[in-house]
């Protein structure tokens, strides 16, 4: 897959570094269960202010002004739900109409660069019951599709043949590194690890490695991180990891990870949200490799009985969640209490309020509708 020259308006505002992928998607990665039902002209999402919907004339409309690198078809697809008899019915019809409304918002762009490419959606149904939708997509759309967005890796199986060649961009929850190595034995070529960032906020230091070292001279698997929140590491002034290449490890000991742990210190989850990604970096750069030479199969046996089977569980609290980071379902009361409360009901008390003079007290500005004085 070719990269943008840095032309795009997305990355500039961003400041992404010219050799990483942008990927523009209409929903959050793992999504949430939204309030309302998906219609003919949107699909409902979370945003930062709440559940609201996204209609397919605005998507297409935010692709060629941001213009990323791949572009996620819409798809008819509700999170968590099981779509009954007649909700299947609807479920090709308005995804191939919606991937209509793309292909051809991107082909009457003008300053869409060449190289955008258009992921079309995989439904997570039987490939009969969305057949008229995958043979509209092979016989009218095929020079249009670039790839293909799958919610269930087993749905490449639904995939026509005459483009069985394309990437695959799988938008599944991967828990674990295992997780990952399963789906690319399945043919998936795109992944996005959720694990990464729930790691970094838990203050779990990954540290796996593929292919695996194998199994220490005691027989135990290894643990795929370590829990920086341990008091073992108070006055360690080892790295993370010996001899990891990421900017944390070269600058930064345990013991100052811990420490601004302990602190509450958005540091500590920057330093090691670097370190983990860099981990997660080098693990596919050894699966590429392997992959290249032949030993995918052997290593990924390996890996798994080299090490354990889960992550460590967090000692800590993580960093507090705001706005878009709080994964409310639908339905589910506030998390935080409301922090401002609005002034109407006051303004004509304070309109006619005299100004405070240097000696008014608390008990002054309450009457007066200034503030609420905190009881102690």
């Amino acid at each position: 897959m070719p990269i943008t020259d840095g032309q795009f308006r997305l990355r500039q505002l961003i400041a992404l570094q010219q050799d990483a992928l942008l990927v523009l998607g209409p929903r959050r990665h793992p999504p949430v269960p939204a309030r309302t039902a998906n219609t003919n002209e949107s699909i409902a999402i979370q945003t930062s202010l709440g559940f609201s919907t996204l209609e397919s004339d605005d998507y297409v409309e935010a692709a060629q002004k941001l213009r990323p690198d791949i572009i996620l078809g819409l798809a008819d697809y509700e999170y968590m739900k099981r779509p009954g008899a007649k909700r299947l019915e609807k479920m090709g019809d308005r995804t191939l109409a919606w991937t209509q409304d793309m292909v051809t918002g991107l082909r009457d762009d003008a300053d869409r660069p060449p190289d955008t490419a258009l992921f079309a959606p995989i439904l997570p149904i039987e490939a009969g019951q969305q057949s008229y939708y995958l043979e509209t997509l092979k016989e009218e759309l095929a020079d249009q599709i670039s790839g293909w967005t799958l919610f269930d890796p087993a749905s490449v199986d639904s995939i026509p043949a005459d483009m069985h060649h394309l990437p695959r961009l799988a938008l599944t929850e991967l828990r674990r590194p295992h997780d990952i190595l399963d789906q690319i034995s399945l043919g998936i070529d795109i992944l996005v690890p959720s694990f990464i960032g729930e790691a970094t906020d838990a203050g779990l230091a990954l540290t796996f490695t593929f292919p695996s070292p194998g199994k220490p001279a005691d027989g135990q698997r290894l643990a795929m991180g370590i829990n920086m929140w341990s008091e073992t590491y108070n006055s360690d002034l080892a790295p993370i990891v010996e001899d990891c290449k990421c900017y944390t490890c070269k600058n930064h000991h345990r013991a100052f990870i811990r420490h601004l742990l302990d602190a509450k210190e958005m540091l500590a989850w920057v330093l090691l949200q670097v370190h983990n990604h860099h981990v997660v970096d080098v693990f596919f750069d050894g699966v590429r490799h392997c992959m290249s030479n032949g030993t995918f199969g052997s290593e990924r046996t390996r890996f798994e009985k080299g090490y354990e089977g889960e992550l460590p569980a967090s000692e800590g609290q993580g960093p507090r969640l705001r706005g878009y980071q709080v994964k409310s379902a639908a339905g589910e009361p506030r998390r935080n209490p409301q922090a401002y409360r609005p002034l109407e009901d006051a303004t004509e008390r304070l309109a006619e309020a005299p100004l405070p003079s240097p000696g008014v007290d608390g008990e002054d500005l309450e009457r007066q509708g200034f503030a609420e004085r905190l009881k102690k």
